[in-house]
């Protein structure tokens, strides 16, 4: 079923950067970093999805906790004269 293929690909892509890592380090050698078996478009749509999010969540919490430009201007310290 093409369901079951997108969840394998995008656990396998989720957890293919700590077996990257571990592979690189000289462990797990029976845990294959992509699953060539199973490989198809869904497969590999799931998989993509699945790499990529850690840099997509990473990436959206960067620009959330970024300050704008006006809000810095809003809350500059100022000598208690009001501007009309």
């Amino acid at each position: 079923m093409w369901w079951q293929d997108v969840l394998m690909g995008f656990w396998n892509g989720l957890t293919a950067w700590i077996v990257l890592v571990v592979h690189v380090l000289g462990g797990w050698a029976q845990y294959p970093l992509y699953d060539a078996a199973r490989s198809g478009n869904w497969y590999d749509l799931g998989f993509l999805v699945g790499a990529g999010s850690p840099f997509l969540g990473a990436a959206g919490s960067r620009a959330r906790s970024r300050p704008t430009r006006d809000a810095e201007e809003n809350d500059a310290p100022g000598d208690g004269r009001l501007v009309a």
